[in-house]
């Protein structure tokens, strides 16, 4: 029961809300154009799953083998640099969670290959392949992304616009303008949560030899940062709503309460368990919000 739990805990199940908020998102308006399919959905929920596990497993692997988690990282332990799990069983996960991704993308075009056709699935391959490549690279490799400043950039995208977008077009074959803007807010969301993270784990980024966006422009820029992209955000939601959505839909605007509230305490706080409890905040937040988006979908 220990190697499970050990396994559970380095899966960092906690970030899940999180990366399927961007499911929710993209099928929610899926629903609202009356192209919803509960078989697409469930097989896009699978394959994030899959791919948020093996982003996670990179990252503890990748963050250990470059020395940015050691015994001096306030934020939560991690597998590999606590011994708990030894390197090559973390490089032998990484692998069966890179096939089950692929597997279950794979599953996923097939299904839709009748809404969105031989050029759509070829396309989506491709775009699958880089989110495989994507969550292995982030920070792992000699050139890893996520050392030089590029993460924020990598996370708006994946989890914002491709997973938004691409969820949606596979329901619909189509895209919508105006689904740009949920894919934004959502993807706006994301970089929060890790912008949070890395002002949390500042002290040891540096000292590693990583840099993140706070480490680039200073703690109070990244605290003003993250101002902007938590309001930017909710903007983004509200003149969707406002135009495209629903009356009712704006009950999902609620959720967004404690996204506000973050961004301004942030802004007063400053120790590590403070920033640590707002990542929970935001992922929370975000994923309650597409919920509520959702059921209010119809």
């Amino acid at each position: 029961m220990s190697i499970v739990k050990t396994w559970l805990e380095a899966f960092r199940l906690r970030t899940l809300p999180l990366s399927f908020a961007l499911v929710l998102t993209g099928s929610a308006i899926a629903l609202q154009n009356d192209c919803f399919s509960t078989t697409i959905f469930a097989l896009e929920l699978t394959t994030t799953l899959f791919l948020q596990i093996l982003s996670n497993l990179s990252n503890d692997y990748g963050d250990t083998v470059h020395g940015v988690d050691n015994a001096q990282r306030k934020g939560p332990t991690r597998a590999v640099q606590s011994g708990a799990i030894s390197p090559v069983a973390m490089q032998r996960a990484i692998l069966v969670f890179s096939l089950l991704s692929l597997v279950a993308g794979i599953s996923l075009l097939v299904v839709s290959l009748p809404i969105i056709g031989m050029y759509g699935l070829a396309t989506l391959f491709v775009i699958g392949l880089l989110c495989i490549a994507a969550a292995i690279t982030y920070t792992c490799g000699k050139h890893a992304y996520g050392y030089v400043g590029l993460g924020d950039l990598s996370v708006f995208i994946f989890f914002g616009i491709v997973g938004v977008c691409g969820c949606l077009y596979l329901h619909s074959g189509t895209l919508l303008p105006q689904s740009f803007l949920l894919a934004s807010a959502i993807g706006l969301l994301s970089v929060g949560v890790l912008n949070m993270n890395n002002i949390r784990d500042m002290e040891s980024d540096l000292v590693a030899g990583k840099r993140s966006i706070p480490i680039i422009i200073g703690r109070k820029c990244a605290k003003i940062y993250h101002s902007i992209v938590i309001v930017s955000a909710i903007t983004l939601i509200s003149i969707y709503i406002a135009i495209w959505g629903s009356s009712i839909q704006s009950i999902s605007l609620l959720a967004t309460t404690p996204l506000i509230i973050n961004a301004i305490r942030t802004h007063t706080n400053d120790t590590h368990s403070f920033f640590d409890s707002q990542l929970k905040i935001i992922s929370i937040s975000t994923f309650l919000f597409s919920t509520l988006f959702i059921l209010t979908s119809r």
